[in-house]
């Protein structure tokens, strides 16, 4: 097992939750967290607790980002007009990577960002191997070559595990897709309940 892979399940199980939806999710067959202390009574949790909590979720969901990224990505939101729940949604669906995952390109947004990484994908007939760079409206995404013909992209196509959401349009067909428009938080397909409010008062406080 890769040490992506222990990560994505190291996240779940550190949640008690399956953020991904994955049918291999670890939290499937025991809702407990890891070791030896996992199944231990939860006690009610603090709001400091639960805003941690929504924030960890939320920041795992992406690929487990660093802190000092997330808290990029959160001030970009504050500065930003509208609600900042709702904006700071938006700024983290146009990362390269999470577009990349949502075209079902790739099965995880771990391996959507390794895709990313080794310059497979190409934004407007450019190279780009940044998983962090910001995907405007209309911007066409599309697959190289090398990436079209990659079991890991063929299988996760095929994959009815997910659907594709409305504000990207796919041809899987050709691998190429469209962002339409940046999404609010009823627009994305989460498996679970993400509460960006409560990251917002985390962030408030903290």
């Amino acid at each position: 097992m890769t040490k992506r892979t222990q990560a994505k399940y190291k996240i779940d199980r550190r949640m008690g939750e399956n953020i991904w939806g994955r049918p291999k999710s670890p939290v499937n067959r025991r809702e407990y967290g890891p070791g030896q202390h996992g199944q231990r009574r939860k006690g009610k949790m603090s709001d400091f607790g639960l805003q941690l909590r929504a924030k960890q979720k939320l920041k795992g969901h992406y690929g487990d980002l660093t802190e000092k990224q997330f808290r990029r990505i959160y001030a970009e939101a504050v500065r930003l007009r509208g609600d900042t729940g709702e904006t700071l949604i938006g700024l983290l669906e146009r990362r390269l990577d999470a577009v990349v995952y949502r075209c079902k390109f790739t099965p995880t947004i771990f391996s959507a960002r390794q895709v990313v990484n080794h310059g497979h994908v190409r934004v407007n007939g450019r190279k780009v191997n940044i998983p962090s760079y910001v995907v405007k409206e209309g911007d066409v995404i599309e697959l190289g070559p090398k990436a079209k013909e990659m079991p890991l992209v063929l299988e996760a196509v095929q994959s009815p595990e997910r659907d594709t959401p409305e504000y990207i349009d796919v041809d899987h067909n050709k691998m190429t897709a469209t962002f339409i428009r940046t999404p609010g938080l009823s627009d994305v397909p989460y498996a679970v309940q993400m509460e960006p409010n409560l990251v917002v008062e985390f962030y408030a406080k903290n």
